[in-house]
């Protein structure tokens, strides 16, 4: 059994971690059953209803939640998903450090608590029915794992926990104002869950893993990472332009990632060539427009949020692809999109730390590089040489089909269920 909060239709990268791992089990002979939330009633910041065909075939139990953030967006954007906080905390309002301090002091481990209940009574009724022996919990929203704690005291479960992301160390717990009692029971909630699980899984180690290890040093952990879908990477076919040179960015983008720099250098480039700028992705209307008015030079198109295959198509067309580590976060994560930038075997420029796990991963492609976002030169060099072989460089990744989802799901089985 899997719970987690984020599944098709809901979009974004949060959902593609164990919805892959649920359709590829199910291939390899398993039988997941998920529990989840009602997309009627989840804060889901985008959808992407293509995804349903994914896992169509997978038994699911949606339940009802309680929270907080679809208000809190209503009331600061006048929409149910535009408002709902991600990669960074907005506290330039009073309003927006109000819900700040509010999130971080009073809905401990975060605002999506209110699913625990409710997820409960459907997860206790599904062991009971099916026999259930093995459950899984994956955060954020790290409350589910308060799910897993629980049915792990009442029933006598094989209970695995799932780190997509830092918990109490996550690097925007800094902006929720919050006051210490709050940070204590967040820790010692982490704690808890830490030893009592029969095992913990993340997605990258290094730092992640370091952490978590020092809390709970006598716990199992196993590093299983994102991947990307091979079968839609082999599919999806798209051809470059000869005559602009493409950049591409897709994602999250806030301006807790240092993204001018690059934009800067392209649009000093862009006098004496046409240069295209195509993002895709949850993007605010201010950042869009701040780019466009700054960097004038480019052609910037916003494509707004896109399908996973279309996504995909749009990273294939690029020259060029583009990645912006969210600032305080990079030494704590290796995103899925990051893989499927690897496997489209298209020249990929990130700006992070040098010395990151991430770095030494990414650089492992043949043309693939994390720079540090003061090195100006060094960016301004590898998006020249990029440019002066327009469509003839290829980013080859040793090894890249380990990575794919369904060899990833065959790992998690060998070394964890089984």
């Amino acid at each position: 059994m899997i719970l987690t909060y984020y599944w098709p239709p809901s979009g974004g990268s949060g959902v593609q971690r164990w919805m892959y791992f649920a359709k590829h089990l199910k291939q390899l002979g398993w039988e997941p059953i998920v529990i989840t939330v009602d997309e009627n009633k989840a804060s889901y910041s985008v959808f992407d209803t293509s995804l349903n065909s994914e896992v169509n075939n997978i038994r699911v139990i949606k339940t009802k939640t309680r929270e907080p953030l679809q208000w809190y967006s209503i009331l600061t954007t006048g929409s149910k998903q535009k408002g709902i906080p991600q990669g960074e905390i907005k506290k330039k309002s009073i309003l927006g450090k109000l819900a700040a301090f509010i999130r971080g002091n009073f809905f401990i481990p975060d605002a999506r608590v209110g699913w625990v209940p409710f997820a409960l009574q459907a997860a206790r009724k599904t062991i009971i029915e099916k026999g259930i022996k093995q459950i899984i919990t994956t955060g954020p929203p790290h409350s589910s794992h308060l799910i897993g704690l629980q049915l792990q005291k009442e029933f006598s479960l094989e209970w695995f926990v799932d780190f997509r992301d830092p918990w109490s160390d996550l690097f925007y717990n800094q902006d929720l104002y919050r006051l210490p009692r709050a940070a204590s029971k967040d820790l010692k909630l982490e704690k808890e869950v830490l030893l009592a699980a029969s095992g913990v899984i993340t997605t990258v180690g290094g730092v992640l893993h370091a952490n978590l290890e020092s809390k709970a040093p006598n716990q199992k952990f196993y590093n299983i990472p994102n991947g990307y879908d091979a079968e839609l990477m082999d599919a999806v076919v798209a051809e470059k332009e000869n005559d602009v040179f493409h950049v591409v960015y897709t994602g999250l983008l806030t301006r807790n990632q240092s993204y001018t720099t690059v934009f800067n250098i392209l649009n000093e480039l862009a006098i004496n060539q046409s240069i295209r700028l195509s993002l895709a992705g949850n993007i605010s209307s201010d950042i869009i427009e701040e780019i466009k008015d700054r960097f004038a030079n480019i052609d910037v198109i916003y494509k707004g949020y896109l399908s996973h295959r279309e996504a995909i198509h749009l990273m294939k067309s690029a020259h060029v692809l583009l990645n912006f580590i969210f600032v305080g976060a990079q030494t704590q994560m290796i995103s899925g999109k990051i893989l499927e930038y690897l496997a489209t075997e298209v020249p990929l420029l990130s700006i992070g730390k040098s010395d990151s796990d991430a770095a030494k991963f990414i650089e492992q492609g043949s043309a693939s590089v994390m720079f540090e976002v003061e090195d100006t030169e060094s960016i301004r060099v590898f998006i020249e040489q990029v440019q002066s072989k327009k469509g003839r460089l290829k980013n080859k990744f040793p090894k890249i089909d380990q990575w794919s989802r369904s060899n990833l799901t065959r790992r998690l089985i060998e070394e964890v269920l089984s």
